[in-house]
């Protein structure tokens, strides 16, 4: 991946959401998914127009998601024109009776790149609790071996909430011995069902951000986060430390992590608006999935005009927008804070992270007039 790669004209990531219909009826849906379609989404002509654009702007990775991208009949032939036309795609399907091993052979055939599903607990009961239908955990576990046996890539991805952070060290260990390429760490925005349960605290935050980076020092498989756009910041102050300690381990890499399906991390930080593009099933564009401010609708006008053009993704790519201690923030540029847990959280889409625990050195605590100790900044915990 080049790092030079120029977020103001175009993402590394679209992710679009082809239905929000879906058998499952997750406690931390996002989406509200149901189980019939909207006659509203996109057609197959729209689609294919949408993929031509993802196309022309040359995005390294287009995921499909949903909802269930296989409650769409065409959602084969829509992997397949996708990859004619040169793009990585992925694809996040649910665990329903609808991933069979024959759709999944049949996606690989088309030419799916990899095959992302969630993994939420270490058990059935933990996890078939979290999606509200029995034998989701039975399916995902076959779905991420079948994938395997064909030689596609499996990644998991897990939301971590107050219903699963007690079972992480569990989860750890179930995913040590399943064949897979990444490990995607989603962090809660409460938004839909999903403002209904737990969000963890800032310290809670910076517990399992160490957890991920021990986990990241031992296993073969990659770890990202989503909407913790602060690990990046932990990841980076860990391993200026350990060079400090002369620590002669491989460090835990933060940016451009490459893998065998061409489908890496990016090269620098991306955040909601910022080498990240949302597109829902009805067209309009967001600047993600959590954070449901429209900047337009790709029925009325190209993708590639509203991501580089649109006050909303200008704004949110110009980090002199941010307030709080986000604004003086040593890590901005690197990380920025989840833009969406801030509008959730606040009502501000450039409001500062709620959970995070650094305190930058040029912060001023609201409301006195005393500097916080200058320097490189502290930890402090998020009551202070």
């Amino acid at each position: 991946m080049d790092a030079r790669m120029n977020f103001e004209e175009r993402p590394f990531l679209v992710i679009w959401e082809v239905t929000q219909a879906c058998d499952l009826a997750c406690v931390h849906c996002r989406a509200c998914a149901q189980p019939g379609r909207n006659p509203l989404e996109l057609s197959t002509v729209e689609a294919k127009r949408l993929i031509d654009e993802v196309a022309a702007m040359a995005v390294p990775v287009f995921v499909l998601t949903g909802g269930d991208p296989l409650k769409r009949p065409d959602v084969f032939e829509l992997v397949e024109y996708a990859s004619s036309r040169g793009v990585r795609i992925s694809l996040t399907p649910s665990a329903t009776p609808l991933l069979t091993r024959e759709a999944i052979a049949e996606l690989k055939q088309r030419g799916l790149a990899r095959l992302a599903i969630s993994l939420d607990g270490p058990t059935a009961e933990i996890h078939d609790a979290f999606r509200r239908v029995p034998g989701s955990y039975d399916w995902t576990l076959k779905a991420v071996r079948w994938a395997r046996e064909i030689g596609l890539p499996a990644q998991i991805n897990t939301t971590i909430t107050r219903h699963n952070l007690q079972y992480l060290d569990a989860m750890i260990a179930l995913l040590e011995q399943l064949d897979i390429v990444l490990w995607s760490v989603f962090f809660l925005v409460p938004m839909g069902r999903g403002s209904e349960i737990g969000l963890i605290s800032a310290e809670e935050f910076e517990q399992v951000f160490e957890k991920l980076y021990e986990t990241s020092r031992r296993m073969k498989f990659d770890i990202k986060s989503t909407e913790a756009q602060h690990y990046r910041r932990f990841l980076l102050q860990r391993r200026a430390e350990e060079k400090r300690q002369g620590n002669c381990q491989p460090l835990a890499p933060v940016f451009g992590v490459s893998t065998p399906d061409g489908i890496g991390r990016a090269p620098r930080g991306i955040n909601d608006g910022k080498g990240f593009v949302f597109v829902s099933h009805l067209g309009e564009v967001f600047p993600s999935g959590f954070l449901p401010i429209s900047a337009g609708n790709v029925r009325q006008q190209s993708l590639a005009e509203l991501y580089r053009h649109s006050p909303l993704f200008v704004s949110l790519r110009d980090s002199g927008n941010l307030k709080g201690k986000c604004g003086v923030c040593e890590f901005r540029e690197v990380c920025g804070g989840s833009r969406a847990r801030a509008y959730a959280l606040t009502g501000d889409a450039f409001a500062e992270e709620p959970g995070c625990v650094w305190r930058p050195s040029q912060y001023r605590v609201p409301g006195t007039e005393c500097r916080v100790k200058a320097g490189a900044g502290e930890l402090a915990h998020s009551g202070q």
